[in-house]
């Protein structure tokens, strides 16, 4: 085990304790530059690590980064382990922040069935694809309905439609 001094086994002692392993606020009496110094060796040593603060969340800031943001120090599981704690909670709290932070996925919209626009992505699927007038013969739309349809909500639903003029039938639309 290293040799702490009894500054950092506080630090430690009392971020181990804290949710997510927080190492702020530090002991009183502990500011400016001397804080400064024990945080740089701490942060050295591999004991603590300087994280984006979650601000939503009330994380206490060691250091402002700018436009509202700041970062927040956080013990590592060498710093967790320098004072006899099992670094397993620590890779858990880990993965915990890592999962909180990632953005949830988008849910994609998904068309109802009988629709004209279910009919529009039918006709685009095609081997031959559609050409406009095709389009707006077989749902009644007006011509620049279905070419808005095709780059708006054919996008939202994450589809990609592609054109290519074709001699005989104009500009025409699939899905590829």
């Amino acid at each position: 085990m290293p040799k702490l001094t009894d500054t950092q086994t506080i630090i430690l002692s009392a971020a181990a304790q804290r949710p997510d392993n927080i190492a702020l606020p530090l002991p009183k009496g502990l500011h400016g530059a001397a804080a400064k110094k024990v945080v740089d060796i701490m942060i050295g040593r591999g004991w603590l690590e300087e994280v984006d603060a979650n601000l939503q969340k009330g994380e206490p800031l060691w250091r402002e980064t700018g436009d509202g943001h700041g970062t927040t120090l956080i013990a590592t599981a060498d710093g967790l382990e320098a004072i006899g704690i099992e670094p397993v909670v620590v890779r858990t709290m880990a993965a915990i922040r890592k999962h909180r932070d990632e953005p949830p996925a988008p849910k994609r919209p998904i068309p109802r069935a009988g629709t004209k626009q279910a009919m529009l992505i039918e006709m685009l699927q095609r081997p031959e694809g559609a050409a406009i007038a095709e389009i707006v013969e077989a749902t009644g739309w007006q011509s620049h309905t279905a070419r808005g349809a095709m780059s708006g909500a054919l996008k939202k639903l994450g589809l990609v439609v592609t054109s290519a003029k074709v001699e005989e039938r104009g500009r025409v639309y699939r899905i590829s």
